[in-house]
């Protein structure tokens, strides 16, 4: 409704739900917005089955995403689909092949994926400005008297009248397992594994995003997590404290920690490189248009470079990042072309990749590997011989893609004295 004040020739001619309360107020709302009231369905093939409809949004809970996504292509739509994208690593491919054989625009809801302050970071990390990235870190920390998800308000009319349950689990289509009608399945799906991941899909898939999209990197190589219900016993699934180390091809460990039950003084979120560090600003995960990051250089006994100064980019855009994400899926439709959007499905199944895994390792007690082409298996040593192969070869090191700055922040000096390291042979030392 917003994008159509500000002159978008768009027109919301459809609204569907399971629950009549929201559908009606869904009505209700673009009604009194635009003056003409939407067309409502209770199944979603419905809608997709009119002609005259040339895109959609998906924002149902997580496990209807990637069916909804498939049939929406097949039938010709362009798709905004809420993150995170799918509720499984093997629907991410299924969805993946979908949009590549539709043709259609597709963009996925990670909202500060359109500020540009993470091409900005994108292109010095490139040119070299951090040196070797090795790591990124990132959190999103919360807290409340309720728990997570418990604000989401249940009332006395939700009902097996006025909540289609079973189509809302999606029993008939092998989603979720059937099971007694109950208000918070229905208003806190996140609490509950069936529909959702808590905190690793509603709040870690934004930040893993945003530092994928800064960064280059796509699918980790490696992935395992800790956490549990420390605190919120309140008949919930998911975890209240959860963190994820994910290790990728390119040589970068992403790291990413918090907790549901306490917020105060938050981990910083940096991306860290062999020369110095980003540290990026936490309104670069805000509903603004402003974003900035820091470039905070090592010492110059490190990069041996007494020029590099402490620095603070910004970018400032003139809508909200809301705004400005659909505006950016709009103008890729309008353009025909699927790669103009921020944040396709490539980048949107590399983050489900690793919080999904996560998941799994954490519930299955599990580390995963995952090859470059995708194939994942049961951890074993093989991720840390590859390491030491290198270091005993004295490879160079690995770099994200795209990278362009040779070996600037990229070679270790070693002392003079390391070269009387090594075997002796013969009875005699490696210097002679």
């Amino acid at each position: 409704a917003g994008l159509r004040k500000l002159g978008r020739n768009i027109d919301m001619v459809g609204v569907c739900d399971v629950y009549t309360v929201h559908r009606d107020q869904a009505v209700h709302f673009i009604k009194s917005e635009t003056g003409v009231a939407p067309e409502t369905f209770a199944d979603y093939r419905d809608m997709l089955a009119r002609d005259d409809i040339d895109a959609v949004c998906i924002a149902t809970p997580d496990h209807w995403h990637a069916k909804m996504t498939i049939d929406a292509l097949a039938a010709g739509k362009h798709v905004y689909c809420e993150k995170p994208m799918t509720h499984t690593v093997e629907e991410t491919r299924e969805v993946m092949s979908a949009w590549k054989e539709s043709g259609r625009v597709m963009q996925v809801g990670v909202q500060s994926t359109s500020l540009p302050v993470w091409d900005m970071a994108r292109e010095m990390i490139n040119d070299g400005k951090l040196g070797k990235v090795v790591q990124f870190q990132t959190e999103c920390a919360r807290n409340g008297k309720f728990g997570m998800s418990r604000h989401n308000v249940i009332t006395k009319e939700m009902t097996p009248k006025t909540i289609d349950f079973k189509k809302f689990l999606g029993v008939d289509e092998g989603l979720a397992p059937d099971m007694p009608f109950d208000r918070a399945t229905y208003g806190q799906w996140r609490c509950y594994w069936p529909f959702g991941y808590g905190m690793y899909s509603d709040l870690y898939v934004h930040r893993v995003t945003g530092m994928m999209k800064a960064t280059g990197l796509r699918l980790p190589g490696r992935v395992v997590a800790g956490g549990g219900i420390f605190l919120e016993y309140d008949g919930r699934q998911v975890a209240d404290v959860a963190s994820i180390i994910a290790d990728f091809h390119e040589g970068v460990q992403g790291l990413v920690s918090s907790t549901m039950v306490s917020e105060e003084l938050k981990l910083e979120h940096l991306i860290r490189g062999h020369h110095g560090l980003f540290r990026i600003d936490k309104s670069c995960s805000a509903n603004t248009g402003k974003g900035f990051f820091d470039f905070v250089p090592e010492r110059p006994q490190v990069t041996l470079n007494n020029q590099l100064k402490p620095e603070t980019f910004e970018a400032e855009t003139e809508l909200d990042i809301n705004s400005m994400h659909f505006d950016n899926w709009l103008n890729a439709i309008a353009a025909g072309k699927p790669a103009m959007v921020n944040n396709d499905p490539e980048l949107g199944a590399a983050a489900v990749t690793m919080v999904n895994l996560a998941v799994r390792s954490y519930r299955e007690g599990k580390v995963f590997h995952i090859s470059k082409e995708g194939t994942i298996s049961d951890g074993d040593s093989s991720w840390a011989d590859r390491w030491e192969k290198m270091s005993r070869e004295e490879a160079k090191p690995n770099h994200v893609a795209g990278w362009r700055a040779g070996d600037t922040g990229s070679v270790m000096y070693p002392p003079d004295y390391q070269k009387l390291a090594g075997p002796w042979i013969d009875g005699k030392p490696p210097e002679a």
